[in-house]
């Protein structure tokens, strides 16, 4: 089992920044992800990274302006630039204690079985 908290998210102006955190607790995860679902549309994947130091998948509608990051074993980062009114969802950090190495790239929910309550992004015109 793995616990996941997440924090960060806010109120910002288009073009404004922000960095989401998520604290992993009970295990530690081996893949972890960030996902969104904005009002009215289907969860969606973000970005992701297959382990601590490994390689990082990203979402064509970020690419360039999000970074994924694990500062530590326990802890995921999203920074986020260049905010668009579009990116305005609730953001979930999402683990596996599996190793999914280039799986990571399809951004498949079904492979992240632990969830956080999510942090809520909302970027204005």
């Amino acid at each position: 089992q793995v616990q996941m908290v997440e924090s960060g998210g806010d109120s910002v102006q288009a073009g404004g920044s922000l960095r989401l955190s998520c604290v992993a607790s009970r295990n530690t995860p081996a893949s972890m992800g960030w996902f969104r679902q904005a009002p009215g549309k289907e969860r969606e994947g973000v970005a992701t990274i297959s382990t601590y130091g490994g390689s990082t998948y990203y979402a064509n509608s970020v690419k360039g302006r999000f970074t994924i990051s694990r500062d530590n074993a326990n802890t995921l980062s999203l920074q986020m630039n260049s905010l668009k009114p579009e990116d305005t969802a609730m953001y979930y950090c999402a683990a596996s204690l599996s190793y999914l190495g280039s799986r990571c790239r399809n951004m498949n929910e079904g492979d992240f079985p632990y969830w956080g309550q999510g942090t809520l992004v909302t970027v204005s015109s």
